[in-house]
């Protein structure tokens, strides 16, 4: 099984199967408009700008687990990223990453990739998660690492 198998509702509730970006590389992030985090959405931007043509897929997934930080409606989310951060990747409808209703690709990537220690839970907002173009999770990375600092090991999945 791998990322590809998966499907997540869109933003406007519309289901999203995640073989359509099979091939691609992906930045998979859990998400939240009022985090300390937030400003992130500006380097995810950037990242997606610079190397979607080459074949990267930046997907949101917003989450009002950690500090009820995402309490908006998904239309809410989507004007808010678009207004504050020109943010024009993929964005989902709210999930849960953490506890018995976690959203299954996100039981998925945290089985793959655990985190300090062993633990799978997602400890905050923009927790990332780097996909090879197989849907193989690679890396993990934590909340404090800034998107500007997973550049280099993007270009080298996407060769």
């Amino acid at each position: 099984m791998n990322v590809f198998d998966f499907s997540a509702n869109a933003l406007d509730g519309q289901p999203v199967n995640l073989d359509r970006f099979r091939g691609k590389v992906l930045l998979i992030v859990n998400t939240a408009s009022a985090c300390g985090f937030t400003p992130q959405y500006k380097g995810l931007e950037e990242l997606h700008r610079q190397f979607s043509e080459r074949g990267l897929a930046v997907l949101g997934f917003p989450c009002n687990q950690f500090g009820k930080q995402e309490p908006g409606t998904e239309a809410e989310i989507g004007a808010f990223c678009e207004k504050n951060y020109g943010v024009t990747f993929p964005m989902f409808a709210k999930i849960d990453v953490n506890g018995d209703n976690a959203h299954p690709l996100y039981k998925h990537l945290k089985g793959e990739k655990p985190g300090v220690l062993g633990t799978e839970a997602i400890k905050w907002n923009f927790t990332k998660f780097l996909v090879d173009r197989n849907g193989e999770v690679v890396k993990r990375y934590a909340p404090q690492t800034v998107p500007g600092e997973i550049a280099g090991d993007i270009e080298k999945l996407l060769g």
